[in-house]
């Protein structure tokens, strides 16, 4: 039988806020355990929430980038149940009615092409404390310092069908959240964690399988190798005549395989109710058109207006919107270049400059090169100052923290021939020290005058202005 993979995200994104949801106490990280748990995190006697407003404008920002309902009215609820990180016996959640409602977001497919995945919702809630295992001897700590972190909880439709649909997903809404300025992205830290609903059905069926959640994925290779196998485990279970039992499972990387933490919870096993110390959120017009007049450009708008003023590929300008600062770096390095000057910024950026970062596991804000300077080297290729080839070894230096690229090119003696009788005079020499090559190019062998051109260059330690090298040589040979 033919099975199709049917795979829904459940994304926690801690909401960058000083302080947490419904208290005062610190979102810091790294503190020591419990140091950052005030009164109202641990839940004592007579303590009352109070909403963080900026929790709300970050969720709402969210709302609006990705074409959802923003509900005017929503309502907080606890969700009861018993665990030893959560001191009140419930989180407190949004349920029947949160504050983001629907919305989409645009994947780019592994094959290329576009696909929409639809969202339910995006709720407000609280995050739990953490349990730690590691340094106990039989034991376990706890450790209340996350309890009551602002978390927007994204909840997609089941409209991936496959484990690389699903990472391609993730990274959209990685970026997505970081570019909004509303979560750090730290996934090393917490601040994007992933819950996976994975399903198996018959090729052609519309009906869903049972789904089993798998818990708490921080990477996306973790994502896509706990999906694959966990696809894998209910084909072969369905296969040899078994039923899946819908249940909450958890991924072990070290032995690549998911495996049962409990059964899986309905809505009803919480008891969802309002929470009565806290009223209704109420979003106003004009809290609303406030948020939305302080959103920044969104990637599907920059990605176009790429496009437009700078002529770019539809290729180029997603890959340099990948992330809203390489997107700004873009723009600096291509303030006051024609189109061509910005094109050749796009090459270097995604060429030599990516290569540079990847080598030394950066990203574009720990970039060695300024977009500044970077301007200035495409500045010098374009006026004729040094060839495609010296910039390289300009580039290079550039990012060993040699100098800008007149300083280097000046110091190290690269500026360009473009002198027409001194590439004459080079030009003559190589025609008359190469007959052979003159020959085989008259006789039609189209490679011999490449051949031609890199002696050329080679005579001229590689200055010499390759358009007027091809001009006089194809003069000097008709």
């Amino acid at each position: 039988m033919n099975w199709e993979t049917v795979i829904g995200l459940e994304v926690h994104v801690q909401l960058s806020t000083r302080s947490k949801i419904f208290s005062g106490a610190s979102t810091a990280f790294g503190a020591d355990p419990n140091t950052h748990a005030c009164d109202i995190d641990v839940a004592l006697p007579g303590v009352l929430p109070v909403l963080n407003g900026a929790a709300v404008a970050k969720a709402v920002r969210f709302g609006l980038a990705v074409g959802a309902t923003i509900n005017r009215r929503s309502i907080f609820a606890r969700k009861n149940y018993f665990y030893p990180d959560l001191p009140k016996g419930y989180q407190i959640s949004q349920y029947e009615i949160p504050v983001v409602q629907s919305g989409s977001v645009e994947i780019v497919l592994p094959g290329g092409g576009m696909k929409t995945v639809r969202l339910t919702r995006a709720h407000l809630e609280e995050d739990a404390g953490k349990s730690l295992h590691e340094d106990f001897h039989g034991m376990t700590g706890i450790d209340l310092n996350r309890a009551g972190t602002p978390l927007l909880e994204i909840v997609s439709e089941p409209d991936m069908r496959g484990a690389a649909e699903a990472v391609a997903y993730g990274k959209a809404l990685h970026a997505l959240v970081r570019w909004l300025d509303i979560c750090d992205g730290n996934m090393q830290e917490g601040s994007f964690r992933m819950d996976a609903n994975v399903s198996v059905r018959p090729a052609g069926s519309d009906k869903l399988g049972t789904r089993c959640e798998i818990k708490n994925l921080n990477s996306f290779r973790f994502l896509e190798r706990a999906i694959d196998y966990e696809v894998r485990r209910q084909i072969e279970v369905l296969s040899d005549g078994g039923v899946i039992r819908q249940e909450t499972r958890l991924y072990d990387p070290d032995r690549d395989e998911t495996r049962t933490m409990r059964s899986k919870e309905d809505a009803h096993d919480y008891r969802y109710f309002p929470d009565p110390d806290l009223l209704p959120l109420e979003i106003t017009e004009p809290y609303l058109a406030e948020v939305s007049a302080a959103m920044p450009e969104l990637p599907a708008q920059k990605r176009s207006r790429f496009g437009s003023a700078y002529a770019l590929s539809a290729y180029d300008a997603s890959l340099l919107t990948g992330s809203r600062e390489l997107a700004d770096y873009f723009e600096a390095a291509a303030a006051g270049l024609s189109a061509q000057g910005a094109k050749l910024v796009a090459n270097w950026i995604t060429g030599a400059l990516s290569a540079k970062l990847n080598e030394e596991d950066l990203d574009i804000t720990g970039s060695k090169v300024s977009a500044a300077e970077l301007r200035q080297l495409i500045e010098r290729i374009a006026d004729g100052t040094i060839s495609g080839k010296l910039a390289r070894d300009v580039f290079d230096a550039m990012w060993t923290g040699e100098g800008s690229a007149d300083a280097i090119i000046e110091r190290r003696g690269l500026r360009q021939i473009s002198d027409s009788g001194e590439l004459e005079k080079l030009v003559d020499e190589v025609v008359a020290a190469n007959a052979a090559q003159i020959a085989d190019y008259r006789a039609g062998k189209a490679k011999a005058f490449n051949a031609l051109v890199g002696q050329v260059m080679k005579a001229s330690k590689g200055k010499a202005n390759p358009q007027q090298v091809n001009e006089i040589l194809r003069r000097k040979l008709s």
